[in-house]
């Protein structure tokens, strides 16, 4: 994909001017990170690894919630769909993750009651209109989804609906950072971070990470441009030997974050040690829902025991969220695991490195 190709976006001489200042101030090989899924698709999009110099290679991180979900959760999920009076309620992204041995979609087919939702309060009034059912809501996702389910929790106890639950696989951007740094052979120069999550937190959450590991980071937009932005800084600061933690994205992020938001998640969830698809468990990584909120927390409310999971022969879905892997390096890729017939997460959702070099990269 051509530099033209960028001429279809509204910014294209600014992207212009920064893939020339990139090229011009880019001396030797640097590894930068997309933790956001969607900042991938994006990259793909527009071109814009085909318009970087070569000294620059840029890997996608874990920043697809339903790829970093555990498969032990999805077996959890598939396993709470086979209850007795239970519908589940989810986001149509999670339908297709196969499970070890299932998915939801194959759980439906089967005449599970599994419905997509297209927000929580939609699962919400699911319950209102199924009181003698337990509707179950399955809360995935990072910090820019979490405060609307905690806000359906909150309005399902105002309105005493003790027949909504959600089950909380929640995952927490800043702490993966960190473990993300301690990882073997995961060598990263620079962090491009999530603009969704970074409305919400805010740029000061990343502070403490920045402080201790001194690795640029850079909070991008969605946009060409802004992902180019984030891209000329981080070069910027790693050939200069200035690292910083800068904001891209101010037309949307300010250093504090959104705190009504960050409010509604402290009243509903505390942090809890989480278990990453690939990473393993993160110390307080997660949300759990608080203790006087447990008549709407499904973990609480079904005893749901699963074995221990097992990642198909073969996938490289782990090492591709971690950036040790790209896409083609997996043998499964495009042969056995495309689209249709998915082996991993990464194929299955919109955001996922697979999905994306499998719809883009030629």
């Amino acid at each position: 994909m051509a530099l033209k190709h960028i001429e279809e976006y509204r910014d294209a001489e600014i992207a212009k001017k920064l893939i020339h200042k990139i090229k011009t101030i880019s001396r030797r090989p640097i590894r930068l990170m997309e933790v956001c899924g969607t900042h991938t698709v994006s990259i793909f999009r527009s071109g814009i690894r085909s318009v970087l110099p070569e000294t620059i290679a840029l890997l996608s991180g874990p920043g697809c919630p339903v790829c970093v979900t555990d498969q032990n959760e999805i077996d959890a999920f598939i396993e709470l769909s086979r209850i007795d009076d239970v519908i589940v309620t989810t986001f149509g992204d999670l339908m297709r993750v196969p499970g070890t041995i299932s998915s939801l979609e194959k759980e439906r087919a089967e005449g599970r009651d599994i419905r997509v939702v297209y927000s929580t309060f939609d699962a919400l009034e699911v319950a209102q209109k199924n009181p003698d059912k337990k509707v179950v809501f399955l809360g995935v996702g990072f910090e820019t989804t979490a405060p609307t389910i905690a806000a359906s929790i909150l309005q399902a106890a105002r309105l005493k609906v003790d027949n909504y639950a959600v089950i909380s696989a929640h995952k927490l951007v800043p702490p993966a950072l960190e473990t993300l740094m301690s990882l073997e052979d995961v060598n990263i120069d620079g962090f491009i971070l999530p603009g969704h999550v970074s409305v919400i937190i805010g740029l000061d959450a990343y502070r403490p990470f920045f402080e201790k590991y001194k690795t640029p980071c850079v909070v991008a937009g969605f946009e060409p441009a802004d992902i180019l932005q984030a891209i000329s800084m981080l070069t910027e600061m790693i050939e200069t030997g200035n690292p910083g933690l800068e904001n891209a994205y101010p037309r949307a992020v300010t250093d504090e974050g959104n705190p009504k938001a960050r409010q509604i998640l402290r009243d509903i969830f505390e942090p809890a040690d989480a278990c990453w698809r690939a990473i393993g468990t993160i110390p307080l990584s997660g949300l759990k829902i608080r203790d006087e909120f447990a008549v709407h927390d499904a973990q609480k409310q079904f005893d749901i025991q699963v074995p221990d999971a097992k990642i198909p022969s073969g996938c490289a879905c782990g090492e591709i969220l971690i950036g040790k892997k790209i896409p083609p390096a997996c043998k499964l890729f495009r042969k056995v695991c495309t689209p249709m017939d998915p082996v991993g997460p990464c194929m299955v959702s919109t955001e996922g490195t697979c999905a994306a070099y499998y719809k883009y990269h030629t």
